[in-house]
């Protein structure tokens, strides 16, 4: 049986704001192809030859601080995150506040759960194998995942890849946040992920070397196919 296909959407470092519009045409797009039943209204489809589903991969190009269900700052801590130079984003995901830069890949799988019988726990349980086999590829085999509410990669006490989703009609959004060689000093500012006592940590700080989001996105993508057992389709122009 071949397995499915799953657009890679490459887009480099570019404004959180438009991975988040890139991500919301794939969404809209596997939607469509399960047909009209499963859409409130007409939307566009992935066109003709295109897998129904995808993954997003993108650098976010300025600092930007998002959170999901839980732990929107106050006027007072937002204002003075602004005044740092950050933006401020509310996201459709689970989690609580945390932040996104340069040096960090942000994945987000468009998937189909419903298609592929997958439970929400058991995806978010594959986010977080596929970053372990990428940490074994480069050399940390101590990374490990724990139960909730420490959902993510950590390294010791210090998380590396955070992980917030969402999921409408089964069909995945947002995803996973990797510091690659991110500058730390930004969580400073903020309790990551609404974990008191906890620290974030890099690939680069665990790896004593730089290591730039560039650097991993092959690895990364040979754990992704792994996982989620797909053939991984190239689409460089996100209008495809």
């Amino acid at each position: 049986m071949s397995r499915p296909a799953v657009r890679v959407l490459r887009l480099g470092a570019v404004p959180y704001a438009e991975a988040l519009r890139v991500q919301e045409r794939c969404v809209a797009a596997a939607r469509a192809a399960r047909g009209p039943a499963a859409l409130p209204g007409p939307g566009p489809g992935p066109g003709p030859g295109l897998p129904a589903e995808s993954v997003v991969l993108s650098e976010p190009a300025r600092p930007v601080y998002t959170w999901g269900l839980r732990g929107a700052p106050g006027a007072a801590a937002a204002a003075a995150l602004r005044a740092r130079g950050a933006a401020l984003v509310a996201a459709r995901r689970g989690g609580h506040i945390t932040f996104h830069g340069p040096g960090q890949l942000l994945a987000f799988p468009v998937l189909d759960l419903r298609r592929r019988r997958l439970p929400l726990r058991a995806y978010v349980a594959g986010l977080e194998a596929l970053v372990l086999r990428l940490c074994r590829r480069l050399g940390l085999g101590t990374a490990r995942a724990l139960p909730p509410p420490f959902t993510g990669v950590w390294m010791g006490d210090s998380k590396l890849c955070a992980i917030g989703v969402h999921c409408g009609n089964h069909i995945t959004s947002h995803g996973l946040a990797l510091n690659c060689c991110t500058d730390l000093t930004w969580f400073d500012h903020i309790v990551p992920c609404g974990l008191e006592g906890k620290g974030v940590t890099s690939l680069s700080h665990e790896l004593g070397q730089h290591v730039a989001v560039s650097h991993v996105l092959e690895p990364f993508l040979d754990s992704f196919q792994e996982v989620f057992d797909c053939t991984l389709v190239s689409a460089e122009d996100p209008r495809d």
